[in-house]
């Protein structure tokens, strides 16, 4: 049986967290002498940062990184790494649990183990935290900067007292998470992406604020590993930017798991009681209230730009979006570029990383990369998974761009029959009268590995019918893709070609 929440978090002594901050912050660091001037100033370790400061170090420029916090960013240390390798744990114990859908017994007497869970993402987190440890990034070449830096001029910044001049700077100082305002949260200690993976203790009764992606995979995982846990969301469906067919296999693969799913509701207020958290939910004109351990709450990001002196450089700049650049990623100081989560409205890892290796080509090499020009996907890591690519049909309906879609349901395909994992599609859209490849949405467990196949057809230009010549191992779930294309190439023969190949076969 799971152990009550009781707010425990991973103690200072930690032998993973002492690896992991010596990595990341090491304690004793004391900051380098600036150098006269630097090609190029990062303010912000991570991902972008880290990309955009390893890269132009690789070819050659003198770089200084600044990091406020933690080296890694939120990918690291809250983000990616802790959710996928705490997912993959719940994926397992979600497994046991259905055991009888793969023709198997379900083992007696599940135990959850919450604070093993935890330990072992602490583990990889610590791990990982060591492919771009500071040290590693001074043996690299890059002079590391820990503390606050903040802009005193349109060539300057200045950090724990120091100035670092520059040529050419990256703001990448990421974004944080959004807290809704609603009255009595705030005393209740809700959790978001940056402290649940700090806790211990598995909440026993968990309540996720909001049908977001990160929201999404938080509930099903801590649900898979013991928690009573409800969604509460304002609108008809969750990941309200895709597919509506995609999201409603997504809400009923949830619901199968046994998380209470309140749509249409939004949360009025939140009291504690005699220590209990008492959560008001109204739907419509119904009211009700719901005691829960533990609030999952987050909503949006807000872009980290107080505090960096960005008027001092003369970069315009907006609370809620961010640092305003062009599609070369410059602000309005043309020596000054931005990348990631702090301009970019799609807040991705990879993402993030692109926008660096643009940024980097364009400041120091005289570059038009454009952002605009990439092929970005992206998914959701549920169980199925939702993953997408290009337009959506609503995109091209507002845009007048006729579209013709071609659909394969995975209990189609026989990979998908033989792993039991039926629910789910693989969804391409392509430009009506050709077979240009325009978009795509795949709903299945390994959706975010089978996008990067129609990610690269059309950064390629790879045209449909080509995808039908590819020769995809037997059987894989990833056969779907090709099935898609057969259904295309099917369309290509009407009945009057039809009959002139029957005319023309061998008596």
């Amino acid at each position: 049986m799971a152990k009550s929440f009781d707010a425990s978090v991973v103690p200072s002594e930690d032998i993973y967290e002492r690896d992991r901050a010596a990595n990341v912050r090491p304690p004793s660091w004391v900051n380098p002498q600036p150098a006269a001037r630097y090609q190029l100033a990062v303010i912000g370790g991570g991902p972008a940062g880290l990309v955009a400061a390893k890269t132009a170090t690789a070819l050659g420029a003198k770089v200084a990184l600044i990091e406020r916090e933690r080296i890694g960013g939120a990918c690291l240390n809250t983000g990616s790494v802790p959710s996928k390798a705490m997912i993959r744990t719940a994926q397992v114990y979600g497994d046991m649990r259905d055991a009888q859908r793969f023709g198997a017994q379900v083992p007696k007497g599940i135990e959850y183990d919450f604070a093993a869970v935890m330990e072992r993402v602490r583990r990889i987190r610590a791990h990982m935290s060591g492919n771009d440890s500071a040290q590693q990034l001074v043996d690299q070449g890059i002079d590391v900067f820990f503390g606050e830096g903040s802009f005193v001029a349109a060539d300057a910044i200045k950090v724990d007292g120091q100035v670092i001049r520059f040529g050419k700077a990256v703001i990448a100082t990421g974004a944080r998470v959004g807290i809704p305002d609603i009255p009595g949260l705030a005393e209740a200690q809700p959790l978001n992406s940056r402290t649940v993976f700090d806790i211990t203790e598995l909440p026993r009764r968990l309540l996720i604020i909001g049908g977001s992606p990160i929201g999404c995979e938080l509930a099903q995982a801590f649900c898979r590993l013991g928690s009573k846990t409800t969604i509460v969301q304002d609108m008809p469906l969750f990941l309200g930017n895709e597919e509506r067919d995609a999201a409603q296999i997504l809400s009923d693969a949830l619901a199968r798991d046994g998380i209470e799913v309140r749509l249409n509701t939004t949360v009025a207020a939140v009291r504690i009681v005699g220590g209990e958290k008492l959560v008001d939910l109204v739907s419509d004109d119904y009211r009700n209230t719901i005691v829960v351990d533990v609030i999952g709450a987050g909503v949006g990001y807000a872009p980290n730009v107080q505090g960096l002196g960005l008027e001092a450089a003369g970069v315009d700049y907006d609370p809620k979006h961010g640092v305003r650049v062009d599609d070369f990623l410059c602000t309005s100081q043309p020596n000054i570029y931005a990348a990631g989560d702090v301009c970019l409205a799609h807040r991705y890892t990879h993402t993030a990383e692109a926008s660096a290796r643009i940024v980097v080509q364009n400041a120091l090499f005289r570059g038009h990369e454009r952002m605009s020009a990439l092929v970005l996907p992206w998914c959701t890591y549920t169980d199925p998974e939702i993953a997408h690519v290009g337009l959506y049909v609503r995109e091209a309906n507002r845009l007048g761009i006729p579209i013709k879609t071609f659909t394969v349901p995975m209990h189609e395909v026989d990979r998908g029959v033989t792993d039991s994992e039926e629910r789910g599609f693989v969804k391409i859209h392509v430009l009506e009268r050709t077979d240009k490849i325009l978009g795509a949405t795949i709903v299945a467990r390994h959706a975010g590995d089978m996008i990067n196949e129609i990610t690269l057809a059309i950064m390629a230009g790879i045209r449909l019918r080509t995808l039908a010549k590819v020769i995809h191992a037997y059987p894989t779930q990833a056969e779907a893709i090709q099935k898609a294309a057969e259904a295309y190439y099917r369309t290509r023969f009407s009945p009057r070609i039809q009959a002139r190949f029957r005319g023309s076969l061998t008596r």
